[in-house]
């Protein structure tokens, strides 16, 4: 990778966080956390200089990716040269003269773009899509909550980011790491396995250390749609002042009787703080308030 870098006279930007994972190992154990079968359509964000890209052709039947630095989106237009410039289409089925159907290469779609912006500006569905990616670390959070949050969100997530973020994904009640970004991913995912990748399967070796997550949408929604804007007003309100008893945090939202209320119907102590709880008595006490 530095000699790529370095004869394209390409100097990465820290900004961007372009940390590029390229141990053989790791990568395979991405594309195996994923999956992947060739009927599967993956979006993969940050692709820098190509080396999941390249797996993701061989396992995937539909493969979109998003990078933002036009070098690299340069660089890989060069590295796979089928590139299609626009949405990635289904593939055809294709026939020999034996009218045996044969395997249609990959279609492969890249788009020169922020990430974030396109998430929030596309509304894409993404309810058959699988995400498989080492997200930039600057706006890993972000995007994973955009995409979890969207009606059509992918059935499952598989993404390397800093540990830090990968524990607070997979954290529960009572652990330290627990809190928003907990709550609003796993209301629509179940958390799977999780595994550390070393910082010197990185170039260049990040500050920070790294974890690959994999997250599987759940097969039933914990609640409806017209709710979920309760839910996210609710577990940042109670998050807001981590050490606060948490009812008198929502008191500031809503009626005071009317929590009263809900926590007494659902044994919830006036005393409690908001990492005590878990994902069920918060969807519970969506529920319960009425938005």
């Amino acid at each position: 990778m530095r000699e790529l870098l370095t004869a394209r006279g390409i100097q990465l930007t820290k900004s961007l966080g372009q940390n590029f994972l390229h141990d053989a190992n790791q990568l395979r154990r991405i594309i195996n956390a994923a999956e992947l079968s060739k009927v599967d359509k993956v979006l993969e964000i940050g692709p820098g200089l190509g080396p999941l890209t390249k797996l993701l052709l061989e396992n995937a039947g539909e493969v979109l990716a998003i990078e933002k630095d036009a070098r690299l989106v340069e660089f890989l237009r060069e590295r796979f040269p089928k590139i299609s410039e626009g949405r990635v289409p289904r593939a055809p089925n294709l026939k020999n003269d034996q009218g045996l159907a044969e395997l249609v290469p990959p279609r492969f779609v890249l788009l020169h773009d922020d990430a974030l912006e396109f998430l929030k500006r596309e509304q894409h569905d993404w309810s058959d899509w699988k995400l498989a990616a080492n997200l930039p670390y600057s706006v890993a959070s972000p995007i994973l909550v955009e995409l979890a949050q969207s009606p059509g969100r992918p059935q499952r997530m598989v993404a390397t980011l800093q540990l830090e973020v990968a524990r607070r994904l997979m954290a529960g009640p009572d652990d330290d790491d627990y809190g928003i970004l907990s709550l609003l991913v796993q209301l629509d995912y179940e958390r799977r396995e999780w595994f550390k990748i070393p910082v010197g399967c990185f170039f260049p070796e990040p500050d920070v250390d790294s974890a690959c997550v994999v997250l599987v949408r759940r097969a039933a929604p914990l609640l409806p749609e017209n709710q979920r804007e309760a839910f996210v007003k609710i577990v940042k309100r109670a998050f807001s002042q981590r050490r606060k008893m948490m009812l008198k945090l929502l008191r500031e939202d809503w009626p005071v009787e009317k929590v009263k209320q809900a926590f007494e119907e659902l044994k919830i102590s006036p005393q409690e703080r908001a990492e005590k709880l878990s994902l069920e008595q918060f969807v519970s006490l969506t529920i319960k308030m009425g938005g």
